[in-house]
């Protein structure tokens, strides 16, 4: 589908030889804050995971994309996650594994396409994130391409022993 491929990177369905990447990423505990995981993923859950990665949208309300360059070099995902047909809106996540693919330009474009997609071939109405206070490329990223912060959650997320905020943000396409 051309609106998932942009200029530098393209997003595409998980598929069974992600095995080993979805492994590295869901069991990397440095992570763990970004989707409120806190056990590791086993292979066995995993590969149940990629083996029913293909059903619909509308099914299993959500949808996680491999961000891969053009060398087929997988370097992220992108998520839309509780997805709400009726009231048309999702949650959108996104993570950058290799620090050395952060702040390249590969998070944006990323953005872009799934903000595309989400508004014009699913036609939801809006798009929201929760990002803590202190993860500024995050805000960033999702503030220049559009999305405002609409609300604060106060001690939300508790990590090294400490409470952190964190923002709600929302993109409405109108």
């Amino acid at each position: 589908m051309e609106t998932l491929k942009g200029e530098h990177i393209y997003l595409r369905a998980l598929e069974p030889e992600d095995l080993n990447y979805i492994h590295a990423i869901e069991n990397d505990e440095h992570l763990w804050e970004l989707s409120n995981t806190q056990t590791p993923y086993s292979r066995y859950i995993l590969e149940q995971y990629l083996e029913n990665s293909h059903r619909d949208i509308y099914e299993v309300k959500q949808l996680r994309l491999v961000i891969s360059t053009y060398q087929h070099q997988a370097i992220g995902l992108i998520d839309l996650f509780d997805f709400d047909f009726k009231n048309n809106h999702a949650g959108v996540g996104i993570l950058i594994q290799e620090t050395q693919n952060r702040q390249q330009g590969y998070g944006k474009e990323a953005l872009q396409l799934l903000i595309n997609y989400s508004f014009n071939q699913l036609n939801l109405h809006q798009l929201y994130c929760n990002i803590t206070e202190d993860n500024q490329a995050s805000l960033n990223l999702f503030k220049n391409q559009g999305f405002e912060i609409v609300g604060v959650k106060k001690d939300w997320l508790f990590s090294n022993n400490k409470y952190k905020n964190e923002y709600f943000l929302q993109l409405i396409n109108n």
